[in-house]
């Protein structure tokens, strides 16, 4: 595999990675314990940036891992 696809395959997994990492961080608005005016009650009320890039890195490093051993194991 030339480094460019497994360069395109890291950054598709890694996008992918956001979509299931998100979802698990943040307290909900309503949930905070000082209200922020003009906020929707599901919005989160902070995010921490650097956090959720660390662990959609470490699951897109894990996740690519594993599909690279697969690959070059089973590829004819």
């Amino acid at each position: 595999m030339k480094w460019t696809s497994a360069l395109a395959i890291f950054l598709l997994f890694w996008v992918m990675s956001a979509f299931f990492v998100m979802p698990f961080h943040g307290r909900r608005a309503d949930e905070a314990v000082s209200d922020i005016a003009g906020a929707d009650r599901g919005a989160p009320a902070s995010i921490r940036v650097g956090v959720i890039l660390k662990q959609v890195t470490v699951v897109a490093v894990v996740s690519f891992a594993i599909y690279y051993i697969v690959y070059t194991q089973f590829a004819g």
